[in-house]
């Protein structure tokens, strides 16, 4: 029996250190958080100003959401980011009788992403990301400028697109590229009335469809399927304090030279086409049926081709004070435009603001 105890106790002392290495090399992931609110506020007040000018006041409430579980095997990212502002105009500078004709949103943001990705070989990879983008609030055109009655063009879901990627990336520390040849976008409108109004964003109704039939059936959602690429550059402190990030979008639908209906823009500009009943293409000012028939293969294509760039800037003074410049370009044909940027839609922003930060683990 001695022996027999000596024995265990031998293979256990000799296991040990493996069941502890065993034990050691099991992968383990980790979570890492960042959660950024932050409150913009700016106001100018004219009154008997020679030089004249419009008192406003505009306040902007952000948050920056990054929420990553890390393993060694793969990585799991989730990001939100949300934004919503709105400005007061006092369009006669009565500001001291406490008046603000105008009333304006100047920023509303819905932007919804996660990605789960792992490491093929150095630094290509594979990754599954679902992009969910929408707004908050109504969205209007004004005619005049003190007119807060505006014509309703968007809303919450309408439009909303839900992206779903299968991609391949290249990741550097800094800047990655992911493309992919399997993209599914769905547009989402959940507004009737901005469908009777030809606000589509892209959701094609039915060829009958007449906003006046009291029976007529809308449809909702239209689902395309393409290519997607997306690029991203994050540097930072580019300078001392300063913060630069990129980001690019490109998707093509594989199906959009159908809807575009080139056939019938040849028949508007030679005149066989009197109405363009399947081309759901809107004309800007200046342009002609002539403009979009006149391009080659390589034009149609890239004209087709949805794009979406973001460019911000972020220079902090401290822990909680910071100056941005941010810059958004869209370009969408399914979008009808409004004035003169045609379908080319424009976003700029520059402010102080306000911010606060929590991270785990703490650094």
């Amino acid at each position: 029996m001695k022996h027999i105890v000596t024995l265990c106790a031998a293979f256990l002392m000799a296991a040990a250190p493996v069941m502890a290495q065993d034990t050691v090399a099991k992968p383990q992931g980790s979570w890492a958080t960042l959660s950024t609110p932050a409150l913009k506020l700016s106001e100018s007040l004219f009154n008997n100003w020679s030089k004249t000018g419009t008192s406003q006041i505009d306040l902007n409430i952000t948050f920056f959401g990054n929420y990553k579980y890390t393993h060694p095997h793969y990585v799991w990212d989730n990001i939100v980011d949300l934004g919503f502002g709105y400005a007061w105009q006092d369009l006669d500078n009565s500001a001291q009788g406490g008046r603000f004709e105008s009333r304006r949103k100047s920023l509303d943001k819905i932007d919804l992403t996660s990605a789960f990705s792992w490491k093929a070989y150095k630094d290509w990879g594979a990754s599954f990301t679902a992009n969910l983008k929408t707004q908050f609030a109504n969205g209007y055109e004004y005619l005049t400028a003190g007119d807060n009655d505006g014509k309703l063009v968007s809303s919450f879901m309408a439009p909303a697109y839900l992206t779903t990627a299968l991609s391949f990336e290249y990741k550097k520390p800094e800047w990655s590229v992911s493309l992919s040849f399997l993209t599914g976008k769905t547009t989402f409108v959940f507004n009737d009335d901005l469908i009777d109004s030809n606000y589509t964003y892209g959701v094609i109704q039915d060829k009958n469809f007449d906003p006046t039939d009291p029976n007529r059936v809308h449809t909702h959602a239209y689902f395309a399927l393409g290519s997607y690429v997306k690029a991203q550059y994050l540097k930072k402190d580019l300078l001392p304090n300063l913060d630069l990030y990129a980001r690019l979008e490109l998707f093509y639908d594989y199906m959009k030279p159908t809807h575009m209906a080139w056939s019938e823009v040849s028949g508007l500009a030679d005149g066989s086409v009197t109405t363009p009943q399947d081309c759901e293409y809107k004309l800007s000012d200046g342009e002609t049926w002539q403009d979009l028939a006149n391009k080659n293969w390589i034009e149609r294509r890239t004209f087709e081709t949805d794009m979406d760039f973001e460019l911000k800037l972020d220079y902090r003074f401290s822990s909680y004070i910071a100056a941005n410049f941010a810059l958004n370009l869209k370009w969408d044909t399914d979008f009808n435009g409004m004035g003169k940027w045609g379908h080319l839609q424009v976003y700029q922003m520059a402010g102080l603001q306000v911010f606060f930060s929590w991270k785990t683990p703490k650094q």
